[in-house]
C-alpha cells in the first residue's frame, strides 16, 4: 500500500511540474533563434514580432541569429533545446523541405518540433528581364515549349524556395527549363536583369524596385489575390494556370516536449502581437501578407507543406547544394 501511495505522490508531482512552470512563465529572457543571417526576411519578421511579443509580456525577448548548413543548424539548435519555452526557432520553408532535401538530419521536423503560430507569408512573382520577348505567362510558356531545354531560370541555390516553386511550375505546365543555381539571390538577380536568364520566380520585396525601373517585367503572382505591393500584376490563376501557389513564409515552433499550457500562451502572446499596426506595417513593407494562425493550424500546414514539397523533390530528383 506505501510502494502504491509512493508512486500516485510521485505521478501527482510529476503532473504538477508543467503546470507550476506554465504559471511562472516567463521569468527569463526569451530567445528565437533565426537560422539565417542577421537583415535577411525571416530576420526581420523574427525582431518585428519578438520586439511586440517582449512589450506584451514585460519581459526581454531577444533574436539569435544561427545561420548555416540551409538553415538545418539553427533548427537543430531548438530541436535540442530544453522544452521550457525559452527558446523557439522562427521558421520557414526549410522546416518543410529540408525533411526531404536531406537524408540524414539530426532533427524530425514533425517529430521534435510542437508548432505555435504562423505568421504570414510572401507570394512569389514571376519576372522576365525587360528584353524579354514574353509579355504574359501565356507567352513565356509557349516559348518553353518551342524551345526545349532553350529557357533558364536562376535560384538562390539548390532545393531553395525559388528552385522548388520553378521545378512545380515545370511540371504543372509541361514545359523543359534549364536550372541555374547560385550562391545566393543577389548575383542571380543580376544576370536576370542582364538578361543572361530567362526568368525567375522571386518575392515581392526583391522584384518591386527594379519592377518600377522597368529593368524586370512582372508576369504573375503566385497568390490566390492580386497584392497591394503589385496591384496591375495578375495571379498565376488570372494568367491561365489555375491553381499554382507558391511562397515564402514564416511560422514560429519549440522543442516538441515544451508543455501545452507554454505552448498556448507563446501562441496567444504571438497571434496577439500580429494585430498590432505597427508589425503589419513593418511586414507589409517586405510584401507580406499577415496570415496568422493557431498551434493545431500551423501544425497542419507544415504537414501539407512537407508532403507538398515532396513530390516536386523527389519527381525532379532534386539534391541539396
Amino acid at each position: 500500500m506505501q510502494a502504491r501511495n509512493r508512486l500516485v505522490a510521485l505521478v501527482a508531482a510529476a503532473l504538477a511540474v508543467p503546470a507550476a512552470m506554465a504559471q511562472g512563465f516567463p521569468s527569463k529572457p526569451i530567445r528565437i533563434v533565426v537560422p539565417f543571417a542577421a537583415g535577411g526576411a525571416v530576420d526581420v519578421v523574427a525582431r518585428a514580432v519578438g520586439q511586440k511579443m517582449s512589450d506584451q509580456m514585460g519581459n526581454p525577448v531577444v533574436v539569435e541569429n544561427r545561420p548555416g548548413a540551409s538553415a538545418n543548424l539553427g533548427a537543430e539548435l531548438v530541436a535540442k533545446a530544453s522544452p521550457d519555452g525559452y527558446t523557439l526557432l522562427m521558421g520557414a520553408n526549410g522546416l518543410a523541405t529540408n525533411v526531404t532535401l536531406f537524408k540524414n538530419l539530426p532533427f524530425d521536423t514533425v517529430r521534435d518540433f510542437a508548432p505555435v503560430a504562423r505568421v504570414g507569408y510572401a507570394p512569389l512573382v514571376l519576372v522576365v528581364p525587360a528584353s524579354s520577348a514574353a509579355k504574359s505567362l501565356k507567352e513565356l510558356i509557349a516559348l518553353a515549349k518551342a524551345q526545349p531545354g532553350g529557357l533558364n531560370y536562376g535560384s538562390a541555390g539548390n532545393g531553395g524556395s525559388g528552385h522548388l516553386a520553378t521545378e512545380l511550375l515545370r511540371i504543372q505546365v509541361g514545359i523543359d527549363v534549364v536550372h541555374v543555381p547560385y550562391k545566393g539571390g543577389a548575383p542571380a538577380l543580376t544576370d536576370l536583369m542582364g538578361s543572361r536568364l530567362s526568368f525567375m520566380l522571386l518575392n515581392p520585396i526583391e522584384v518591386l524596385p527594379h519592377v518600377k525601373s522597368q529593368r524586370l517585367r512582372a508576369l504573375a503572382i503566385a497568390n490566390p489575390k492580386r497584392i497591394a505591393m503589385l496591384p496591375d500584376v495578375p495571379t498565376f490563376t488570372e494568367a491561365g494556370v489555375s491553381g499554382y501557389d507558391a511562397s515564402v513564409w514564416w511560422g514560429l515552433v519549440v522543442p516538441a516536449k515544451t508543455p501545452k499550457e507554454i505552448v498556448a500562451r507563446l501562441s496567444t502572446e504571438a497571434l496577439k502581437a500580429l494585430e498590432d499596426k505597427g508589425v503589419n506595417e513593418k511586414l507589409s513593407g517586405l510584401g507580406a501578407v499577415i496570415d496568422p494562425a493557431g498551434a493545431d493550424q500551423f501544425g497542419r500546414f507544415l504537414k501539407e507543406e512537407i508532403e507538398k514539397w515532396a513530390q516536386v523533390i523527389k519527381a525532379s530528383a532534386i539534391q541539396p547544394d
